[in-house]
């Protein structure tokens, strides 16, 4: 079995620890003498489970990803089976932003990201992430009941990861997170209904 299928104890350890180590100093401060050392692994492991730093890094921004996208799938799930309306899945997902703790950790994905503008062997596995946000963005706005879902996705993914962006640098509340969803989807509410007076008329 290829060593990028297996699922080990091990293996979560090492990419907990490059996150990190990311969010603590970025991306230059990730050595596997230092992965070792916060994994709490010896530096053979390291260089078993990720033969080069591309792997370590690709994987790491992976999994990132796929935690969030189980995360925010379980808040799409909500808003399908609660039917809730756009006041209150806004106010839930303002919650899950005061939810979302201000640490270095969740710095690692924005310095993965603007390391992938600089390697292009990272920017497969970003563009992978976005397409992850994309679909969710897309199936939380459908089931809320906005029209053009699709359309509007990449535009709600930018403005969440801005202003969480904002957050992380600022320690700002999650007020501006729910005030721009609220904008987004009433926005696209009102451009549906009147697109459908123009037709009607």
């Amino acid at each position: 079995m290829p060593k990028a299928a297996l699922t080990t104890p091990t293996r979560q350890r090492i990419i907990t620890a490059v996150l990190q180590i990311i969010g603590d100093g970025g991306v230059a401060a990730v050595t596997n003498r230092r992965i070792a050392r916060e994994a709490g692994v010896s530096l053979g492991s390291v260089t078993y489970h990720f033969e080069t730093q591309h792997d370590l890094l690709r994987e790491s921004l992976l999994y990132f990803v796929r935690e969030e996208a189980r995360h925010f799938t379980e808040l799409a799930d909500q808003c399908q089976t609660e039917n809730l309306d756009i006041d209150d899945a806004a106010s839930l997902a303002g919650q899950v932003a005061c939810g979302t703790a201000l640490d270095t950790a969740h710095l690692a994905p924005f310095e993965l990201y603007i390391h992938a503008g600089r390697d292009e062997r990272l920017r497969a596995a970003a563009s992978e992430a976005f397409r992850a946000y994309d679909r969710l963005a897309a199936q939380i706005l459908t089931a809320l009941g906005v029209p053009d879902a699709e359309r509007l996705a990449a535009t709600t993914v930018a403005v969440v990861m801005g202003l969480q962006l904002r957050r992380l640098a600022t320690g700002s509340p999650a007020d501006d997170l729910v005030d721009a969803l609220l904008l987004v989807a009433r926005g696209a509410t009102d451009e549906s209904a009147g697109q459908g007076l123009v037709t009607q008329s």
